[in-house]
């Protein structure tokens, strides 16, 4: 089935610019800059002053998920330069106490379940990591780049060859979002 036209507008805040070359979108605001490619035969991209307008003509059932695709990636690309995203993760031990720093592009957790060895989870692009005691906080403004940070610090902690319901020590997410306070 052959949808005609279908158009999704992201609206931008007050005092961030988009601009679209080619497959190259870029946003820029008041916490920074961010690119990404964006290409498709059948999809564009239109920015103006106060929206970006993605719209595709003649669509398929995969090019219509694309276009919602395409207006989720730039929706958190204007968040992010706009407000930037905030991950808060856990540090929990009942064991051994861990002992979580950030260093360079790397995060350091000394002491899991008692390991001689450290354990190295990557930072991701210009995400920042602040780990305070017991908790872990990871800031930037690409979201995905977030994300996979904490995703790196889960994983690095994740529990293997012990019974999992005893041994529940690891990094774990809390909460997720915008940056309001800012």
């Amino acid at each position: 089935m052959l949808i005609e036209e279908l158009t999704h507008t992201v609206p931008l805040p007050e005092g961030v610019s988009a601009s679209y070359d080619g497959a190259t979108f870029a946003v820029e605001g008041p916490r920074g800059k961010l690119e990404r490619d964006f290409s498709h035969p059948q999809l564009g991209i239109q920015p103006g002053d106060d929206a970006v307008v993605v719209s595709g003509k003649k669509l398929r059932k995969r090019q219509k998920a694309l276009l919602g695709t395409w207006r989720a990636h730039l929706s958190n690309m204007v968040n992010g330069v706009a407000f930037g995203f905030r991950y808060q993760m856990k540090v929990v031990f009942a064991h051994f106490p861990m002992k979580v720093s950030a260093k360079g592009n790397t995060v350091v957790i000394d002491n899991f379940l008692g390991e001689k060895a450290s354990r190295h989870a990557a930072i991701v692009g210009d995400t920042k990591v602040i780990a305070k005691g017991d908790s872990v906080t990871i800031e930037g403004n690409d979201r995905e780049a977030v994300g996979q940070t904490a995703a790196n610090l889960e994983r690095a902690t994740v529990v293997k060859g012990r019974d999992i319901r005893v041994f529940q020590d690891g990094i774990y997410l809390v909460s997720k979002g915008v940056i309001h306070d800012a």
